[in-house]
């Protein structure tokens, strides 16, 4: 298959290209930028006339909920609404049932998520066998298989000894730990920020400092130990400030944020919202401003989609009672350009943020347009709206606190290995 993208405007972070240029593609990678390879005849033309041509966008936290939890998604449905929303590379975390904790299970998942012929899929392993925080999974085993990482998901490790011999070994085999930091006893229960909105609510609160003691603990063990540690979905703006300090200090540390953290706070709760009950839970509005000031001087590596599908028995509860999570795959292109729209930051620095940092993060080879690399493309009008509603999400997951809002940035093409997997219909 030989692709022909006429038209567009190219914007690649990692090699640095911002401009309008033609690409080619020749059995599945990039075989020609601005240039055409020599005798190459297209087998298909896409007109990308007033488009962004971007790499395909890379998400680090998507729960496809295969195995275990097919009633509330399952792998085509989360692939679909992956390659809807723009996204061809998604890490999902090992929370599955059972969980991930052995090379086997990582192995049939690979599987199973190749044979959609849709997004490329990279698996945590689990950190400690069944989430128990007890003892150490075979990371050796799981990173043959093909763990990209290790994580806890949202389990937490009460023993520090065990996460302390977990970031001993990954450092010695250079393997990476995903910790989303929270403490092992304040906030637990919690399914909200602690502040004026819970009080006055009488919803159980989740302190900032949940989030602080773990990063103490966590920044203490890199110390001893040197590991590489990737940390997940920040909330709040202390939590920010010390990851700016470890980064100053020369921890190897990194970070994310969910895409909907940069734009919601404690008060889109709203009257027992249940569409607004996630985890971490959405904080105060000063804290929310330093998380989309710290995506913008790099203390923040990446937005992900912290992409949770839940089903309709699960949500459509009391906010206290519903599940956390929301569907995020679909919305994770719009939402970054809705944070650069209104923080007025070029679009090539929001476009890196889900593609070349994400890739740069994880480990992976994906994120550019580079020759040779494989063709995997986002093609989407900056200018155009979308209304989020139940019916123009892919997801079988249709639960998200943006519903009814109108979002910029419409994908019209995803291509993954130089197929085209999307369209715009």
């Amino acid at each position: 298959m030989k692709l022909h993208i006429k038209n567009g405007h190219l914007i690649d972070p990692m090699n640095d290209i911002d401009a309008q240029l033609d690409l080619f593609i020749v059995f599945g990678k990039i075989a020609g930028i601005g240039t055409a390879p020599d005798n190459f005849v297209a087998d298909e033309v896409i007109d990308a006339t007033g488009l962004i041509v971007a790499p395909g966008l890379v998400d680090l936290c998507a729960r496809l909920r295969e195995p275990g939890y097919e009633y509330k998604a399952t792998l085509e449905s989360e692939l679909r609404a992956a390659v809807h929303g723009g996204v061809t590379s998604l890490v999902c975390p090992p929370d599955t049932d059972p969980v991930l904790d052995e090379s086997g299970l990582v192995g049939m998942l690979k599987q199973r998520a190749r044979a959609q012929r849709l997004a490329h899929v990279y698996p945590l392993g689990a950190l400690t066998l069944g989430l128990q925080g007890k003892e150490l999974t075979e990371m050796a085993a799981l990173t043959e298989a093909g763990c990209v990482g290790f994580s806890q998901a949202e389990q937490i490790i009460l023993d520090t000894n065990v996460l302390l011999r977990a970031m001993q070994y990954a450092k010695t085999f250079g393997y990476t730990v995903w910790l989303r930091p929270q403490d092992a006893h304040i906030g637990v229960g919690g399914v909200a920020h602690s502040g004026a909105f819970a009080s006055r609510m009488g919803l159980s609160g989740v302190p900032v400092m949940a989030e602080t003691i773990a990063l103490h603990t966590i920044f203490e063990l890199q110390r001893a130990t040197g590991a590489r540690v990737h940390l997940c979905r920040l909330s709040s703006a202390a939590g920010v400030e010390l990851v700016r300090q470890a980064k100053r200090e020369g921890l190897d540390v990194s970070c994310d944020v969910g895409a909907h953290h940069l734009h919601l706070s404690d008060a889109d709760i709203g009257f027992f919202d249940a569409n607004a009950r996630l985890s971490p839970p959405l904080r105060s509005t000063r804290d929310r401003d330093a998380l989309r000031m710290a995506v913008f001087d790099g203390t923040v590596d990446a937005i992900c989609s912290d992409h949770t599908p839940v089903d309709d028995d699960e949500k459509l509860m009391p906010f206290a009672e519903a599940s956390p999570g929301a569907t995020g795959l679909e919305l994770l292109l719009s939402l970054a350009m809705k944070w650069a729209n209104e923080s007025h930051v070029n679009l090539s620095v929001a476009i890196a943020k889900i593609t070349s940092e994400p890739a740069r993060v994880a480990g992976l080879n994906a994120g550019k347009l580079s020759l040779g690399s494989n063709a995997d493309i986002c093609i989407f009008n900056p200018a155009g709206e979308w209304l989020v509603e139940e019916k123009a999400l892919a997801s079988q997951g249709k639960h998200t606190p943006f519903l009814s809002y109108t979002l910029p940035a419409v994908v019209h093409h995803t291509i993954v290995m130089g197929h085209v997997v999307y369209r715009l219909q």
